[in-house]
């Protein structure tokens, strides 16, 4: 019901020729119609899930599945409504025998093991679909690369060009050093690291990109789980670095994806 409508409706009232209580009752009918229509648009009811169907047109990108706690059966569910409706899948924290039960239902599927995720492209995605700008995603040392491959599969997942460079943390400044071209190409950079979490803080007086740094968990007893790297990098004095939480290499490969993806729009549409 618009405005006009509800005018009508209340000009009626005015001049005696409908109730109050049958004004109420039309506009909250409308109310309730408007409001069904909106939630069957927006959300898919799962039973144990309300899906967000519409994520993708709020936020830039689909919603995404937590694996961890949930059954095999409602994951199934939830990858279902999504190729339904041309949805691509993603998932994360997922244990490897889960995942070998959902790739036989969905043998299109890619688990990357070590990252523990999870993604599908629905048979109706185009080909052609333009990339979403590049993203270098970097750890300091080997052990940082779970969560490093976890950003990696996220930004690829967000459309983006990803390009991971492993173990140049500052113990070895040379080795950063020499993949300096690759990273200043970057739209956006991740960068991994646990310990004392410095080489965000290095790589960010390098760039003119936003650097998303991701701690992990990696180090010895004073490395509290990643707290230390964690203060050290909402420390740093490089401008350009922001901190996302410990292990999130989700989250800082989504970010980095939105941002690769927003910079490559503004690219093709000759703003930048």
């Amino acid at each position: 019901m618009n405005f006009e409508e509800i005018l009508a409706f209340a000009r009626r009232v005015a001049v005696g020729e409908l109730s109050p209580e049958s004004f109420a009752t039309s506009v909250s009918d409308a109310v309730s119609a408007a409001q069904s229509e909106f939630s069957r648009t927006t959300t898919a009811d799962l039973g144990a899930t309300q899906l967000d169907i519409a994520r993708e047109r709020r936020c830039g990108f689909p919603e995404v599945v937590y694996a961890a706690g949930k059954t095999v059966s409602q994951m199934q569910a939830i990858f279902m409504a999504q190729l339904a409706r041309g949805i691509r899948c993603f998932a994360t924290r997922m244990r490897s025998e889960d995942a070998a039960e959902l790739l036989r239902v969905f043998p299109q599927g890619v688990y990357n093991a070590i990252a523990h995720t999870f993604r599908i492209t629905p048979d109706t995605a185009s080909e052609s679909v333009e990339k979403g700008g590049r993203v270098a995603v970097i750890t300091a040392g080997t052990s940082d690369l779970p969560v490093a491959e976890e950003a990696v599969e996220t930004a690829l997942w967000t459309g983006a060009e990803v390009r991971l460079i492993q173990d140049v943390g500052v113990a070895g400044p040379q080795r950063l050093h020499a993949k300096l071209p690759e990273i200043q190409n970057a739209d956006a950079v991740v960068v991994v690291a646990g310990m004392e979490g410095a080489l965000p803080s290095v790589v960010g007086g390098y760039v003119r990109v936003p650097i998303i740094a991701v701690p992990t968990s990696i180090g010895y007893g004073a490395a509290l789980g990643g707290m230390s790297a964690l203060l050290g990098m909402l420390n740093s004095c490089a401008s350009n670095v922001t901190v996302v939480n410990i292990d999130a290499g989700f989250k800082g490969g989504y970010v980095a994806g939105l941002i690769a993806k927003n910079v490559a729009e503004a690219r093709r549409a000759g703003l930048s």
